[in-house]
C-alpha cells in the first residue's frame, strides 16, 4: 500500500465511519478500486477504526467525562445506568470476537459479502425510517419512560445489531441505529447511544494487536499505517461533529438508496 493510498482509504473510513453506509464495507470498495491486494490481517482495518473512535472520544469529551465522574460515585444514578447499558451492549460483540474471530476476518476478503451486506443495510434503515417517520406514534422509550430513553432489553438488542455488524457491508452505525429505531428507541437518543457503544470493543481489538504482537506481522508499511491513522481521525472529526446531526434529523431512507445503488454497482461490475 503505497502512502498516498492509505491517506485516500483513511479518508474514506474517517467520513464514513458515522454515516450508516458501513465504513469497512467501503473501504473493502476504496481497495479494490485503487487495485490494491486484500491484506492477511486486519491491522490497517483496525487502525483507521481506532482513529475514528479517538475522534468520537474528543467530540464526546464532556459527556463521557461526566459519565465517568458519575459512575465512580459508586451509586446507581444515570450515569451509572448508561454506563451499564452500554455494557450490556457489548455483550453480544465480545462473543462474536472471542468465538468467531477467524470467520469473521476472512469475510473482508470477499467483495461479493460486501454487497449482499450493503443490501440489507438498505433494507434495516428503509424499514426503520418507516418506523420512526414524522407521522409514527410516540416511541416505546417514550411511552415507557425508560431511564436515559432506553431499556437494558432495547440496549441487548441494538448489541446484538452491532455483532451482525462486523459483516462488512453491514453498517455498523445503520445497524444499531435501525435496531433501536425498531425497539422503539428515540433516534437522537440511538444517535449518541450507537456512537459510543463502539468504543470499548475497537479500542480493544485495537489493544489485543498491539499485545498480540500482530502490529509487527501487518503487510503495510510504517508510514502507510501511520498516515492512514491521522486522514481517518482528522476526517472523523469533522464526520462526526457535521454528520451526527444529520444521522439525527435526515431520513435514513436516502441512505438506504445509496447503499442499495453501491450494492448493485458490486453486483453488476464486482
Amino acid at each position: 500500500m503505497e502512502w498516498y493510498e492509505a491517506i485516500i482509504l483513511g479518508l474514506v473510513q474517517g467520513l464514513t465511519e458515522f454515516l450508516p453506509v458501513s465504513s469497512s464495507g467501503h473501504l473493502i470498495i476504496g481497495k479494490e478500486l485503487l487495485g490494491i491486494e486484500a491484506a492477511d490481517d486486519l491491522v490497517f482495518e483496525v487502525l483507521v477504526h481506532a482513529a475514528t473512535v479517538l475522534s468520537t472520544i474528543v467530540v464526546f469529551r464532556r459527556q463521557l467525562w461526566g459519565l465517568v465522574k458519575g459512575f465512580f460515585r459508586f451509586r446507581y444514578n444515570e450515569e451509572t445506568d448508561y454506563v451499564l447499558k452500554i455494557g450490556v451492549s457489548m455483550i453480544p460483540v465480545f462473543i462474536v470476537g472471542v468465538f468467531f474471530k477467524d470467520f469473521v476476518e476472512g469475510l473482508f476478503q470477499s467483495l461479493f459479502v460486501v454487497g449482499v451486506a450493503l443490501m440489507c443495510t438498505a433494507v434495516l434503515l428503509f424499514l426503520s425510517d418507516m418506523a420512526s417517520g414524522p407521522r409514527s406514534r410516540a416511541s416505546l422509550s417514550e411511552r415507557k419512560n425508560y431511564r436515559n430513553g432506553i431499556s437494558y432489553w432495547q440496549a441487548f438488542v441494538v448489541g446484538l445489531g452491532q455483532a451482525l455488524a462486523v459483516v462488512p457491508g453491514l453498517s455498523r452505525s445503520g445497524t444499531t441505529i435501525s435496531t433501536g429505531l425498531l425497539c422503539g428507541v428515540r433516534r437522537d437518543v440511538m444517535a449518541q447511544f450507537s456512537f459510543l457503544m463502539v468504543m470499548i470493543p475497537i479500542l480493544g481489538e485495537s489493544f489485543l494487536q498491539l499485545v498480540g504482537g500482530e502490529m509487527s506481522q501487518s503487510a503495510t508499511g510504517a508510514l502507510p499505517l501511520v498516515l492512514g491513522f491521522f486522514a481517518a481521525f482528522i476526517s472523523g472529526l469533522f464526520a462526526c461533529k457535521v454528520m451526527i446531526a444529520l444521522v439525527k434529523k435526515a431520513r435514513l431512507s436516502w441512505f438506504a438508496l445509496y447503499c442499495a445503488i453501491a450494492a448493485m454497482l458490486i453486483f453488476i461490475f464486482g
